[in-house]
């Protein structure tokens, strides 16, 4: 699939849920404390958009 979803941290240490198109960051959610937090900000968004995959580049 061309695009995804993948969740990382900042540099201040708060989850951002990014949205990647051909390995390129077409826009990111704002930091969330929790990790919980980002997934429901992806669920927000595929419930507007088109489907994409989630991928979870943290490391808990």
């Amino acid at each position: 699939m061309a695009h995804k979803f993948e969740i990382r941290k900042n540099k201040a240490g708060e989850f951002v849920a990014y949205f990647v198109y051909n390995s390129e960051t077409i826009f990111w959610t704002e930091g969330y404390a929790s990790k919980a937090s980002a997934k429901n900000a992806i669920e927000s968004i595929k419930k507007n958009g088109p489907p994409a995959e989630t991928e979870d580049k943290t490391v808990d």
